[in-house]
């Protein structure tokens, strides 16, 4: 099968397509011939190996150290099942599902084999493979953060990085959630992200989202780019800040969750098993979920593809069509 591999880190030309021996499922797995694929932020990270320096060592230790311990890159994906283990009593042969494939990675083939228990979902009825794809990571993350932060109807809430996978996904759901949605955004994207139901935008080359004196019950940063201090200005008294992106408070953050009774919700996994597809599916369903795609690429195109999400420009999600159209 063809696959797109890397063998040390560095820019987007460090992956190449190549043949490789296609997988044989495991008796709790099954096959998926995949269909799309995405370049999310996890990607990009891993490809480049772009982390923060206090965990330099443990992502050395869990990528691998002198080069990658896993070759094929992809994170999230969307295909038909062609295999079942003889374990295996969720899926059937021609179920088509969409996953998340963080664990394990292996996306940026023709197939990949995943655990039945995992996160792993018959797709939605409605939308592509290519829409489906873009799911399972910005729309999951999003939604982990806003239930930890035990989002209520009615409460005001400012998403910063509006514009990309996981900070449109954070708009529409806090949407579904009932609450009134403040997105920072840049010029460009300003009526698509009002598009998504966002009650106000604020351009941040325009305007400083906290040079005013509206306040927030929730202030969810998607992109790591904005001022702590102005967030913790915005923020009220018993309010919830989310930084999907930063693994480890920094000392002011520290300091603030120890004077203030500000809270303090940083990067983390989500739950690796089906119940939040399964939630996003029937959002999708519902048409209360779009899903945005900036662009898309052909497997062979896919250093033209890294490039581009190396740019920090993309309007939602970026994918990859792994089987040609």
């Amino acid at each position: 099968m063809k696959a797109i591999l890397y063998s040390k880190y560095g820019p987007p030309e460090v992956l190449q397509l190549k043949e490789v021996e296609k997988p044989i499922p495991k008796d709790n797995e099954i096959l998926v011939k995949v269909k799309a694929t995405t370049v999310s932020a996890a990607d990009i990270r891993s490809r480049s190996f772009t982390v923060p320096p206090l965990f330099w060592l443990p992502a050395r230790m869990t990528l691998g150290f002198r080069q990658p311990k896993k070759a094929i890159l992809g994170m999230e994906l969307a295909g038909e099942v062609e295999l079942v283990g003889k374990s295996v009593k969720r899926f059937r042969i021609g179920d088509q599902v969409f996953a998340a494939s963080l664990v394990g990675f292996g996306a940026y083939a023709e197939y990949l084999c995943l655990q039945e228990d995992g996160p792993v979902a018959i797709k939605p009825s409605n939308i592509t493979y290519a829409e489906a794809a873009a799911i399972p990571i910005g729309a999951r993350t999003a939604l982990f953060f806003l239930r930890k932060a035990n989002l209520q109807s009615g409460q005001r809430v400012l998403v910063y990085g509006a514009s990309g996978s996981v900070g449109s996904y954070a708009v529409q759901l806090a949407k579904y959630f009932g609450a009134n949605v403040t997105a920072v955004c840049s010029t460009s994207n300003v009526e698509w992200v009002k598009s998504l139901g966002a009650d106000q935008v604020i351009d941040y080359t325009e305007e400083d989202f906290s040079g005013t004196d509206e306040t927030y019950d929730v202030v969810f940063e998607a992109v790591n780019k904005s001022s702590f201090t102005a967030c913790m200005k915005v923020l009220k008294k018993g309010g919830i800040y989310i930084n999907c992106t930063e693994p480890l408070p920094n000392v002011q953050m520290l300091w603030t969750s120890l004077i203030s009774s500000k809270k303090l919700l940083l990067s983390r996994n989500s739950p690796e098993n089906a119940e939040a597809l399964n939630f996003l599916k029937e959002l999708v369903e519902m048409g209360k979920l779009k899903v945005v795609i900036d662009k898309s690429y052909e497997l062979d195109e896919i250093v033209e593809a890294h490039r581009y999400v190396d740019q920090g420009h993309k309007k939602g999600n970026v994918v990859i069509k792994v089987e040609p159209t």
